[in-house]
């Protein structure tokens, strides 16, 4: 448990340093993030978690500390892990394992970016909605994903604990994720929209506290006369917050379905909506034209959730990690690709 306790600590220190230094950086200066910004913070961003897969790869074992053959049968069944293991070569084994891990974690860390997309889709209609300048789009965006990887902290652990008690709710998350991935199908060319004054969070917001009725210069709160407000800002973080925690309904057990490790889920869960921030400013101006992204996502929730309540079988026929990789790749790609060869004709005024 030790090793367990310094790899996930020190994982945490990390990501809490580095939020540091971009809240530092960017949000006291209060510009709007560059498009030449945002592609250095997704570069950024991405190489940390390419690079995690390479320390995964050559240090995965180190997460359980598993030091005999013994204890990796054990983990390897623990976590279902799809892999052949050689008892009479441990070594073998073990990188078997370690490649394994690796590629649970690169798997669920493009699962959970691809879904992230649609969440920059409510991102811009929330902004827009409310009226926010550009310029308070970053700091809104960085303490939203700190309330996020709270709420994911505990969703995935609690989720993993329900899983190791009961193993029929596996099933469960099968039949929700397809139900969800038919519902988005059924639903992906509607319009949401987005009513301020009507949002069940800001109707909740403010029932309990005061809110003033203007933005103050990027502030969250406000002080006039001796009453504190809330702003309007604080209001569209909460509405972010509300998002993400409907998007999380879907997109943690979606992980769950390629990995039953819990800090793998939470690894490849918090890379991937650490990079959902930059990937929205370099998105924002040109997500309207991947408008079969959303057909794209729907499939995928019904292939994860297919897999989830087919894993024995599909594991008797020999469908690995890498398979599934493979078609969710495969899924996105052309879902994007569709959208740019065949772009979506402009609606012509009555």
């Amino acid at each position: 448990m030790s090793h367990e306790l310094i790899f996930f600590g020190g994982f945490i220190i990390f990501i809490v340093l580095m939020l540091a230094i971009d809240l530092g950086l960017f949000s006291k200066s209060n510009q709007a993030v560059s498009l030449k910004q945002a592609a250095i913070m997704s570069a950024v961003w991405v190489s940390f978690a390419l690079g995690f897969y390479v320390l995964l790869r050559i240090w995965g074992d180190e997460l359980h500390n598993i030091e005999n053959f013994a204890q990796l049968a054990e983990i390897t069944k623990k976590h279902l892990h799809n892999i052949r293991l050689i008892p009479d070569d441990f070594a073998a084994s073990l990188t078997a394992y370690k490649n394994n891990l690796a590629l649970e974690y690169i798997t669920g860390y493009v699962v959970e970016y691809a879904l992230s997309v649609d969440n920059i889709f409510v991102m811009v209609l929330v902004f827009g909605s409310f009226g926010v300048r550009p310029e308070y789009y970053h700091k809104v965006l960085v303490w939203g994903i700190i309330g996020a990887i709270l709420l994911r902290f505990i969703f995935i652990f609690l989720g993993a604990a329900l899983i190791s008690q009961f193993g029929w709710i596996l099933y469960l998350f099968g039949f929700f994720l397809v139900y969800t991935g038919v519902v988005m199908f059924i639903n992906r060319n509607t319009d949401d929209e987005i009513d301020p004054k009507n949002h069940k969070v800001v109707k909740f917001a403010s029932k309990y506290f005061s809110v003033y009725p203007d933005f103050v210069n990027g502030h969250f709160f406000h002080r006039e006369n001796g009453k504190k407000y809330i702003t309007p800002l604080f209001l569209v973080l909460l509405v972010i917050e509300f998002t993400d925690l409907i998007f999380a309904v879907d997109s943690i057990p979606a992980i769950f379905a390629v990995t039953k490790d819990p800090y793998i889920v939470f690894f490849s869960n918090i890379f991937a909506i650490l990079g959902l921030r930059s990937m929205f400013f370099l998105l924002v101006n040109i997500i309207h034209k991947f408008h079969y992204l959303k057909t794209g996502l729907s499939f995928l929730l019904v292939f994860i959730g297919a897999k989830m309540l087919l894993h024995h079988w599909l594991s008797e026929w020999g469908f690995t990690t890498a398979h599934s990789l493979i078609v969710i790749v495969g899924i996105l790609a052309i879902s994007v690709i569709a959208s740019l060869m065949f772009p979506k004709k402009a609606e012509t005024p009555a």
